[in-house]
């Protein structure tokens, strides 16, 4: 697209059904490696991408083009796959039906790269549906309750 000028920042966040805690220390660097190659299979432009065993953040700047449900749907998909046919686990893996996204502006960028680096640290001291519904407050997303994260409740 000529003359389209952007910079659009995400901040994608995603569990794993029942929010198992099934990624393991061992997999992990391959899965995050697989995430942020998918994401830029999508033409977008992958930031960063960490979590921990239950959940992931995937950090990136959206093309303008591209829908961010459209992103998420295939790097979730492709990446389930990926693991399934790995043979990481015995029983079989998905993600969550859904997940949260975030816009930031340039300003924000080292603040949220710094946030999603430190997942581990974070996590030792909130838990992730914690989280989750206090990024819903934060950026005023109307949610229901009963249906946040509908297949942990």
């Amino acid at each position: 697209m000529g003359n389209t000028y952007h910079q659009i920042y995400i901040q994608a966040v995603f569990a794993v059904k029942y929010r198992n805690a099934v990624i393991d220390k061992a997999w992990k660097p391959q899965l995050l490696g697989v995430l942020g190659n998918l994401i830029n299979e999508t033409g977008c432009k992958t930031i960063l991408v960490n979590g921990v065993e239950d959940h992931i953040h995937c950090f990136f700047g959206l093309k303008p083009d591209v829908a961010v449900s459209d992103v998420m749907k295939a790097t979730k998909a492709k990446s389930s796959k990926w693991v399934n046919e790995s043979g990481l686990l015995r029983e079989r893996f998905e993600w969550q039906r859904g997940f949260g996204a975030f816009s930031y502006n340039q300003r924000d960028v080292a603040m949220i790269y710094n946030y999603i680096k430190n997942q581990e640290a974070h996590h030792s001291k909130q838990s992730f549906r914690k989280e989750y519904l206090e990024l819903l407050r934060e950026y005023d997303v109307e949610f229901d309750d009963r249906y946040v994260l509908d297949d942990l409740i």
